[in-house]
């Protein structure tokens, strides 16, 4: 028995080509568009978190001089916590601090004794030991004259004792100690490439 398309009746040879038209459309769908379409589904949300990359960079660029003018402040401001808390211990510097603030306040610094340092996280304590003679009055204005100072000294230990024979300016003997404090630069870990930069 011999198929021929001719055989079959018009609306027969209609519906075969639409059977084999169906199949075509049906296995070039299957086979390329639906990946296709997967593809560019794809690329489309790349493409998409792309743009969203994007204007953020955008935005971000658009306020680099707002964080310009932060990291200015922020300098700014690091510098003036460095008077308060220098990065180097200079001995000589603070004893001439010292005694010039005890000048200021007509207290005579006898003796002045650096103390161990004590390391802490962020900073080293830097104490020194105090002798000065005086009177209660140029003493307080020492430490008065010493809670203005830009950087910060703690006083603390303080002992006074009256003189054995007394004068009109040195009527006591005042031991402390007064303590500074060097900020510590943060040591690199070294955890990889770069580490410390």
């Amino acid at each position: 028995m011999e198929l021929s398309l001719t055989k079959l009746p018009w609306w027969g040879q209609l519906l075969a080509f639409v059977l084999v038209c169906g199949g075509a459309v049906f296995g070039f769908w299957n086979f390329y568009v639906s990946d296709v379409q997967s593809e560019i589904a794809l690329r489309q949300t790349h493409l998409n978190a792309l743009r969203a990359d994007i204007n953020k960079g955008v935005i971000t660029a658009r306020r680099l001089p707002e964080f310009q003018g932060q990291v200015a402040e922020l300098e700014h401001r690091l510098d003036s916590l460095r008077q308060v808390l220098p990065e180097q211990k200079d001995v000589a510097d603070i004893l001439r601090r010292l005694q010039a603030l005890a000048t200021q306040s007509n207290l005579s610094i006898l003796r002045f004794t650096p103390l161990p340092q004590k390391q802490q996280p962020l900073y080293q304590e830097v104490p020194y030991h105090l002798v000065a003679e005086g009177t209660y009055h140029n003493l307080g204005l020492f430490f008065d004259r010493i809670s203005k100072f830009p950087r910060i000294i703690n006083v603390s230990e303080v002992a006074i004792r009256a003189r054995a024979q007394a004068e009109p300016n040195a009527t006591i003997y005042a031991d402390l100690n007064a303590t500074t404090f060097v900020l510590q630069e943060a040591k690199p870990t070294g955890r990889g490439r770069g580490a410390g930069r």
